[in-house]
């Protein structure tokens, strides 16, 4: 059981309260549509969760199938089953696409996968998210068009097999049919037993892959939860009805220059 649990939690960026007190529980096997307009703090969620060093949590707490995320290094969240699919996947000279999935693998692994197995794995997987296998030996990300730099995060999603997957606006910029892939995918992941958050402003992954459950972010706190219908209702009426009926302002108050966890383990990895 993968169960994710948030409580009280409050993160800062440079010194400026970015998340206000969040509490939100993802079970195994749920689809948690995480909905909000931009700058009220879902992305900071994510990174918060996966350890980016800039976001300082203050108070409040995350468990993962019952262990102190909080205390865990960033690879070792990882390695628990944690896995963030990036909103803007970094350009990474120098690694071939080839060896950081090998290495990926490899770290979730006690023995090394053998050359066999990883061909394989590899080659059902770029079929799966329909990439062309050559791509491997080009350098991560690095010349890929947006659409592809997508479907290399859900490839990388499909050979890690985490326990929960959060997809930051993992749709934007695809086409029809790259959508219908990385629903399929998600699908596909969400058999195998993984829970899933997914960052959306757009109805049409959501349709694809039903979410269950669903949250909507306003200023650093969770305003609103309920059940899928949620997504129906925003995609129709957008965010103004909450302040209506439940007092909440939807307006975005001041926020921190945003930092994005990708640039900076790009910089580490050049180094």
């Amino acid at each position: 059981m993968s169960n994710l649990i948030i409580n009280n939690l409050h993160v800062s960026v440079e010194d400026k309260e970015i998340l206000k007190g969040v509490n939100l529980t993802v079970n195994s096997e749920d689809t948690l549509a995480l909905l909000g307009p931009n700058g009220h703090g879902k992305s900071t969620l994510f990174n918060a969760i996966m350890g980016h060093p800039r976001y300082n949590i203050t108070e409040g707490s995350i468990t993962f199938d019952g262990k102190d995320v909080l205390k865990m290094t960033v690879d070792q969240r990882a390695k628990a089953g944690l896995f963030l699919a990036f909103q803007l996947p970094p350009e990474v000279s120098g690694v071939e696409t080839m060896d950081f999935l090998k290495q990926a693998l490899n770290s979730h692994r006690e023995k090394p996968i053998s050359l066999f197995e990883f061909y394989n794995v590899l080659k059902n997987g770029y079929s799966k998210v329909g990439l062309s296998d050559d791509m491997n030996t080009r350098h991560l990300n690095e010349g890929f068009s947006g659409g592809e730099k997508k479907r290399n995060e859900i490839l990388q999603m499909l050979l890690l097999n985490p326990g929960l997957c959060m997809m930051d606006e993992i749709d934007s910029g695809l086409d029809v049919d790259a959508m219908k892939l990385v629903g399929d995918a998600i699908l596909e992941q969400k058999k195998k037993g993984s829970a899933f958050i997914i960052i959306s402003h757009y109805a049409r992954l959501f349709s694809l892959v039903q979410p269950n459950k669903a949250a909507i972010m306003i200023n650093g706190k969770i305003a609103v939860t309920g059940d899928g219908s949620l997504v129906e209702r925003v995609d129709k009426e957008g965010y103004e009805w909450i302040e209506k009926e439940y007092g909440i302002s939807v307006k975005k108050e001041d926020a921190a220059k945003p930092v994005v966890l990708q640039t900076c383990a790009v910089k580490k990895v050049v180094k």
